[in-house]
């Protein structure tokens, strides 16, 4: 048994995964974070590493009363399947002991800057958070995790894929030029966002542009000549012929 308790995230109820999970599912989010909670827990008390190749998705949507539920949380990013074996991306992070007892060490750590700050005392960081290693270039980006804007940025083609099907933007109009245009107008801001966030925000960004060029090539209608006009009075009737 990994521990009594798993770790919950308040921002997590209007997180996008979840209002995606719920389209997906044609249930309201609070019902998401209550079956994503319980199928967090059966992984927290029954896997070491989050990897469960004895258990099948069938069972687990049968344990939240939804069909299709696993299958949801795959479709953004919160559920892995290989094989036929479903696991939990990045499970050491935020289940298990140790990331419990990251959690902790971040509560600690949080509570003694409060303290500090209002003392006029410079906090001193516990050591787990200076050796805590950044994440490897080779690892998939954890959705779930918060970052700034750079240049430099790409967006999740899982993530991509599920967002712009679900708003109905073609998969051809995310150019390179968009992807360039949209981190330049982003990245000086020094805005953070989850990956899924700035995926959303991508794919928005994109149907706007699609939008307003659609909206610019609309030809409006000839203006009807007044009675009397101030200029040629027959040389409005050239662009008004009709039929060849």
């Amino acid at each position: 048994m990994a521990g009594d308790w798993i770790k919950f995230e308040l921002a997590t109820m209007d997180k996008p995964e979840v209002c995606q999970i719920a389209d997906l599912a044609d249930i309201d989010q609070d019902a998401v974070v209550g079956k994503l909670m319980r199928v967090w827990a059966w992984f927290d008390q029954q896997t070491e590493k989050g990897n469960a190749p004895s258990v099948s998705k069938k069972l687990l949507d049968r344990s939240v009363g939804v069909s299709g539920f696993c299958d949801h949380m795959k479709a953004v990013g919160w559920m892995d399947e290989c094989d036929g074996v479903i696991s939990l991306p990045h499970f050491e992070r935020h289940n298990g002991k140790t990331g419990k007892n990251r959690a902790l060490t971040a509560k600690r750590v949080s509570n003694h800057k409060t303290k500090s700050n209002a003392c006029s005392v410079t906090p001193a960081l516990p050591k787990e958070e200076k050796n805590k290693e950044p994440p490897s270039t080779h690892e998939a980006v954890d959705p779930r995790m918060p970052s700034e804007m750079t240049l430099d940025w790409h967006p999740d083609q899982k993530l991509l894929k599920t967002y712009s099907v679900h708003s109905g933007v073609a998969p051809n109009l995310f150019t390179e030029e968009a992807r360039r245009a949209f981190t330049a107008h982003y990245e000086p801001r020094g805005q953070v966002n989850t990956q899924a966030e700035w995926v959303q925000m991508l794919v928005k960004w994109v149907l706007n542009d699609r939008n307003r060029a659609a909206a610019s090539n609309v030809k409006p209608f000839p203006t009807r000549p007044s009675a009397e006009p101030d200029f040629d009075s027959t040389g409005w009737a050239r662009d008004l012929v009709v039929g060849p």
